[in-house]
């Protein structure tokens, strides 16, 4: 009978267990959701594309059956032409920094069957059909070049491109992070000319990586990085036309010219928009670049008394040529409708929310579909709305984060949805946002993560200092008890515009929360003055003192924590990646009399360290605002540092360099301040690859349950 109950017993405790969010089955993928790839809306608005492991296959919308192949085979993305008569197809790629990739493309024509393997088949940077589907614009080894696709004739426009010197067309380090994309070039409408940026690296300072590897003798990584202050590229517009061959450089004397981000045809056959800033990014001339005579004109200024984001621009031309525009100026991120010649026609968009995503413009209807946060900061809704009347109609639920992706003629959407207790779902609707049928859901994993007594997390606000309620979500234990004292482990990114405490899916660190939470810790995120979506007051009163509010926002939420009841305020810890990491690492050393435990994964320590554009767009040049460096820096309060303390970082993190984590270490040191450093051998700013990233999230978990 005794030993039964022990058979029993034992049967309970191995049934226990299993209903547990454990690290392995995290990193198993045990609990991975389903997702659909490459989403395309084809050109006549009733069929749509996805990349599926057999080919590229089309899927009526109306039916939402699937009507075979339109290419056969296994790839990784693909473009169509204008007409979409073909189709660049990449085969395999190789990646370089965030954007940029080296890719092996082959171009299909539709019509015929003929296959051609752009530049015979060596790799390409940022391949563009030019609109007449004619040919192939490319870079190769930092030149610009074109392809005939009829006689397959390759045209090298530029002979200078060369290696941390010369970019034709391809964006630099800083360019490419900051700014958000690779490509810096654009044909004209009418397929006879290409505009591009040239951009001259010579003097810009130069980064050195180590890579151990397993060779005798470790080899380097360099790479042209403007930290803050220091030389950026030197950047020119050139014009290339094709009837003469030849190259005329762009005289754009009387404008802001120090950074040139954007490149972008208009509705017109020979114009293209260069849009360009000061290198204090507080103001941004849009131009008008006549390709026929090379003659640029400026039709109108962007300002802001801080700072005009350049990697976030929302620019659309209309048949007429009139276009429509994003803009912050009036506090919130809304469209305005400007005419051909520049001049502003109305507001489109107005109200105490932002225009968070941009998708396009019925001309039928006269409605611009966009992504907003009508139904609160913390949501995102697809709307459409009237250009002429103003008038918004939500046709995505109204609750969670939701984004759409259009048919041609807006007959149709594809939603992707999800929420705090909704994983991600793709739902089929009519262009009024009437449901036609669910394309996939995540039922599964939702049920396999409710058998392991997974938690979903609480929304509210919490006041600060300054009289504002920022946003933020807890997750407790199943068995949370109201009487009892909880550890607090807050996690927090805080940079600028960004946000964490999002009603949405948390495909990232979600999970691991969960983990924490089943080892009896309340788990926290609190989005502080700085961060996006609550107007540009909120975001932008960190202007010259990055790190000054956001810092003393989490810790006035971690005071405000250990005032409830089932807080214990002896044991309140903080985690954070990149700005994340530099957030703790104040927290631990600025806010040591409140944070027991920290964790700071690749952070910026000192941000003379890190890029020029990112940099000084929140806080100028250190020659111009040295206190604004200095003062917000973790290095300085060192000899602050009190709690248990991680710090860890990947030695070849081309973003924030392991730099960072050295001085910080060396300031620790010279205080005689103990914490614990973990350096990842040739790991960038993501922290992965191979068993990388179990055993890094088992070295935090370790450290928690030690320490907090």
């Amino acid at each position: 009978m005794k030993k039964i109950f022990l058979s029993i017993s034992l049967i309970a405790f191995v049934s226990a267990f299993a209903q547990e969010i454990t690290l392995d089955k995290i990193y198993s993928g045990y609990y991975r959701g389903k997702g659909i790839s490459g989403i395309a809306s084809l050109k006549n608005g009733e069929n749509y594309a996805v990349i599926e492991p057999t080919g590229i296959a089309k899927y009526s919308y109306k039916t939402s059956a699937k009507e075979g192949n339109i290419v056969d085979g296994n790839y990784e993305s693909y473009i169509f032409n204008d007409d979409e008569s073909k189709i660049l197809l990449l085969k395999e790629s190789q990646p370089i920094y965030r954007h940029s990739f080296l890719g092996k493309f082959d171009v299909k024509d539709l019509k015929s069957g003929k296959v051609l393997s752009l530049n015979n088949g060596n790799y390409v940077q940022e391949p563009t059909f030019s609109p007449d589907g004619m040919k192939v614009a490319f870079i190769s080894e930092n030149n610009l070049f074109y392809q005939d696709l009829n006689s397959e004739k390759i045209t090298q426009i530029t002979y200078d491109g060369k290696k941390n010197s010369i970019l034709n067309g391809l964006a630099d380090w800083v360019y490419e992070e900051e700014f958000g994309h690779a490509k810096l070039y654009d044909w004209t409408k009418n397929s006879d000319a290409i505009v591009f940026v040239k951009s001259d690296e010579t003097e810009v300072p130069e980064m050195y990586i180590p890579i151990y590897g397993k060779q005798l003798y470790p080899s380097e990584m360099r790479f042209k990085y403007p930290k803050a202050g220091e030389k950026n590229s030197i950047v020119s517009a050139q014009l290339f036309r094709l009837d003469s061959g030849k190259i005329i450089p762009l005289n754009l004397g009387n404008f802001k010219k120090y950074y040139i981000p954007n490149v972008q045809k208009t509705a017109k056959a020979d114009e293209i928009i260069l849009i360009t800033s000061e290198r204090i990014q507080n103001a941004s001339d849009v131009l008008k670049v006549n390709t026929k005579t090379g003659n640029v004109q400026k039709l109108f200024t962007e300002s802001d008394e801080k700072w005009i984001e350049t990697d976030n621009v929302t620019l659309e031309f209309l048949d007429d040529n009139s276009f429509i525009w994003g803009s912050e100026r009036d506090g919130n991120r809304h469209l305005y409708c400007y005419d051909q010649n520049g001049k502003l026609k109305k507001q489109i968009t107005k109200g105490n929310w932002e225009v968070t995503d941009y998708y396009g413009y019925n001309p039928k209807t006269k409605e611009v579909f966009v992504q907003t946060t009508e139904k609160g900061s913390i949501n995102k809704v697809v709307s459409k709305v009237n250009i002429e009347t103003g008038k918004s109609t939500i046709v995505s639920h109204s609750d969670g984060t939701n984004s759409a992706n259009f048919s041609g003629n807006y007959n149709y959407f594809i939603e992707t949805s999800s929420s705090a207790t909704k994983p991600y779902t793709f739902i089929l609707k009519d262009g009024n946002g009437k449901t036609v049928k669910e394309l996939q859901n995540n039922n599964d994993q939702l049920k396999k993560l409710q058998g392991d007594n997974w938690v979903a997390k609480e929304y509210f606000t919490i006041p600060n200092e300054a009289g504002d309620q920022m946003n933020a979500w807890i997750m407790k234990p199943k068995n949370f008890d109201p009487n009892k004292k909880y550890p607090l482990f807050m996690y927090q990114y805080s940079g600028p515009g960004s946000q964490s405490v999002s009603n949405s899916w948390d495909a990232g660190n979600g999970l691991w929360f969960n983990h924490l939470v089943q080892q009896g810790y309340i788990v926290a995120c609190v989005d502080g003055r700085g961060t996006g979506y609550k107007g540009t007051q909120f975001k932008k009163v960190t202007y010259l003192n990055l790190g000054k509010y956001e810092i003393e926002d989490q810790i006035a939420a971690a005071k405000w924590f250990g005032k409830q009841s089932y807080i214990d305020q002896s044991r309140i810890g903080i985690f954070g990646w990149s700005f994340g990491g530099y957030m703790a690492s104040l927290a631990l050393t600025k806010g040591a009399d409140v944070f027991k435990t920290g964790i700071a994964v690749a952070p910026v320590t000192n941000w003379r360290y890190y890029d020029s554009v990112y940099t000084e767009r929140f806080l100028r040049t250190p020659q111009e605002n040295a206190k604004g460096y200095d003062e917000n820096s973790p290095t300085e309060f060192a000899n602050l540092l009190k709690g248990k303390f991680l710090l860890i970082h990947g030695t070849a993190d081309d973003n924030v360099h392991f730099q960072n984590s050295m001085e910080f270490s060396e300031a620790l040191i010279q205080n005689k301040k103990q914490f614990e450093f973990m350096a990842y051998p040739d790991k960038n700013h993501g922290i992965f690859g191979g068993q990388t990233r179990p055993q890094l999230y088992q070295k935090m978990t370790d450290f928690i349950l030690e320490n907090l």
